[in-house]
C-alpha cells in the first residue's frame, strides 16, 4: 500500500526526494505553514503522517514553525522531522511531545523510505492492537475491591464517560482518573450510545472531544442532550481548537466546561471536582 504523506518545509532537496525518488512508496502532497492550509489538507487528503523538511533557520523561524505544526498534533497526525541534527534537536527540546520520528541529514532517499515505511507499519500495527484491546475493555468500568477499617462507610465512585477518538488520550485520562472515579471510554459517539443503551448506567459526567471523524463533538453533544438518559448529565468539552468562532460555538451550546488540549491533569481533576465532587 502507498502511505499518504503531507510535506512542508523549506528544504526543497528533501521534498524533491519524496516526489521523485520515493513516489513508488508514498503519495505526497505539499502544504504551506498557514493553519488554514494545513487543516484543509488534513481534512481532504487524510495523510498518514506529516513530514517537515527542516532547513536551518533562526529561532524566530523555528518558533513560528512549532506554532503552525501544533495543529498537526491536535489532529492526531504523526509529525516526522527530516533535517540537520542541530535544528531538529532544538525543535525536540522546545516541543518533545510533538515529534514522532526524526531522521537526521545527511541521509539517502532509500534510507528515508526504509525507515519511514517501517515506522508507519509499526504504528499501524500498534493502532490495531490498541483498538482490539480497547474493544475488549470498552466501557466496562472495573470496580476495585477496597479493604476499609471495620465500621467505615463505603463511598461509591462516581461514573464518568470519556468520548475521544484518540486511544492514547483515552488511556492517559483513564489512568489519571481511575483511582477517584469509575471511567468508561468510547472512541466515538456511536460506541458511547451503544454502551448507554446496553448498560443503563447513570453517568455523573461526560468528557467529550470536540474534533472527531464521522460525528464531531458538537453533533454528539446535541444527541446527548436529546437522550433522556443523558439530557441532564454535565458535559465538559476537551478541545485542541484555538479558533475563536469554534470556541464561541462550543460556549453557545452551554456545556458545563471546556478544557484545551494538551490536557493538564491537575486542571482536569480540579474541573471535575468542581462539577461533581
Amino acid at each position: 500500500m502507498k502511505y499518504k504523506l503531507l510535506l512542508a518545509g523549506k528544504n526543497q532537496m528533501t521534498i524533491d526526494d519524496f516526489f521523485y525518488a520515493m513516489r513508488e512508496d508514498f503519495e505526497c502532497l505539499t502544504t504551506s505553514l498557514r493553519s488554514e492550509d494545513i487543516e484543509g489538507h488534513i481534512r481532504y487528503f487524510q495523510p498518514d503522517a506529516m513530514v517537515y523538511c527542516v532547513a536551518a533557520g533562526s529561532m524566530d523561524a523555528i518558533m513560528k514553525m512549532i506554532t503552525s505544526l501544533s495543529l498537526v498534533v491536535r489532529k492526531h497526525i504523526r509529525l516526522i522531522l527530516v533535517g540537520d541534527r542541530e535544528t531538529c534537536e532544538e525543535i525536540i527540546r522546545l516541543r518533545p511531545d510533538m515529534v514522532s520520528l526524526v531522521l537526521f541529514r545527511p541521509i539517502s532517499a532509500s534510507t528515508i523510505k526504509e525507515k519511514l515505511v517501517k515506522f508507519l507499519e509499526e504504528e499501524q500495527t500498534l493502532e490495531i492492537q490498541q483498538q482490539v484491546q480497547l474493544e475488549k475493555e470498552q466501557l466496562q468500568p472495573v470496580e476495585e475491591q477496597v479493604i476499609l477499617p471495620e465500621g467505615a462507610e463505603i463511598k461509591e465512585k462516581k461514573h464518568i464517560l470519556l468520548i475521544d477518538d484518540d486511544p492514547m488520550m483515552l488511556r492517559l485520562i483513564k489512568n489519571k482518573l481511575r483511582e477517584r472515579y469509575n471511567v468508561a471510554t468510547a472512541v466515538s459517539g456511536k460506541i458511547a450510545f451503544d454502551f448507554l443503551e446496553r448498560k443503563h448506567l447513570q453517568m455523573d459526567l461526560i468528557l467529550l472531544d470536540y474534533e472527531m471523524p464521522e460525528e464531531d463533538g458538537p453533533t454528539v453533544f446535541g444527541k446527548l442532550r436529546q437522550n433522556p438518559q443523558t439530557c441532564d448529565v454535565p458535559i465538559v468539552f476537551l478541545t485542541g481548537i484555538n479558533d475563536r468562532e469554534k470556541i464561541q460555538k462550543v460556549l453557545a451550546m452551554k456545556p458545563q466546561g471546556y478544557l484545551l488540549k494538551p490536557i493538564e491533569c491537575e486542571k482536569l481533576i480540579q474541573t471535575i471536582e468542581q462539577i461533581i465532587g
